[in-house]
């Protein structure tokens, strides 16, 4: 019986969204010793996302940008991010199907930004943030008939709508990132599926991943136009 319930707690408990935050954390605070999280050369040397460095072989750099963060308020807006929006994610989907989005939108949201946005350095969660809004999205378009999924995946859409056109008009914001990661995560959602919520059908499963595949290899073939 002991067992059951610390399996049972264990697995009700969000430890991949509080693994992520003390990722994050730790980064940052490496980041601070190392000289400073505006640092450009800090910056480089724990992985932003730099088109020259990835270039010449660094592809790692389209993955580590997603637990690097420039300044505190950076910081402390995607943390909280991550908190509330990890949390109700990996209860929906489960531990590794929401690791699995996170990381993959993080990913879907660099490898974007390095095509549309060539000439930035790049840093932040918001990429991944951006993905767990698609896999959201993704909910309300596979499961409408579930009023509760319906509610907050109308609600996110409008959230995601504002932040959008904040970026069209913000400096500093990388919004083909941001898009890149929206899509990424609706996309990868629809192929992991929510077993938690119900079934998706199979062969809209299949056509997401066809999607996604060929997106990636569209946003590739700008790249090298």
């Amino acid at each position: 019986m002991r067992q059951s319930n610390w399996k049972n707690r264990l697995n009700n408990m969000p430890f991949m969204t509080y693994g992520l935050l003390a990722i994050t954390f730790a980064v940052y605070l490496l980041e601070t010793l190392k000289g400073g999280s505006t640092n450009t050369m800090v910056l480089l040397d724990l992985g932003a996302r730099y088109n020259p460095l990835i270039a010449q072989g660094e592809w790692w750099r389209l993955f580590t940008p997603m637990f690097l963060h420039i300044g505190l308020m950076h910081l402390v807006v995607n943390a909280v991010s991550i908190y509330y929006l990890g949390m109700m994610t990996e209860q929906i989907f489960g531990h590794a199907r929401f690791l699995a989005i996170y990381l993959l939108s993080g990913i879907a949201g660099n490898y974007a930004s390095m095509v549309f946005n060539a000439n930035a350095l790049a840093a932040g969660a918001s990429t991944a943030i951006f993905g767990l809004f698609g896999a959201f999205l993704m909910l309300g378009d596979n499961f409408r008939e579930n009023p509760a999924i319906r509610s907050i995946a109308q609600q996110y859409l409008l959230l995601v709508g504002i932040n959008l056109v904040f970026n069209l008009f913000g400096s500093g914001i990388d919004i083909a990132g941001h898009i890149g990661g929206l899509i990424g995560g609706f996309l990868v959602a629809g192929v992991l599926g929510a077993p938690n919520i119900g079934l998706i059908n199979r062969n809209r499963r299949i056509l997401m991943g066809v999607v996604l595949v060929i997106a990636v290899v569209a946003v590739a073939m700008i790249g090298v136009m």
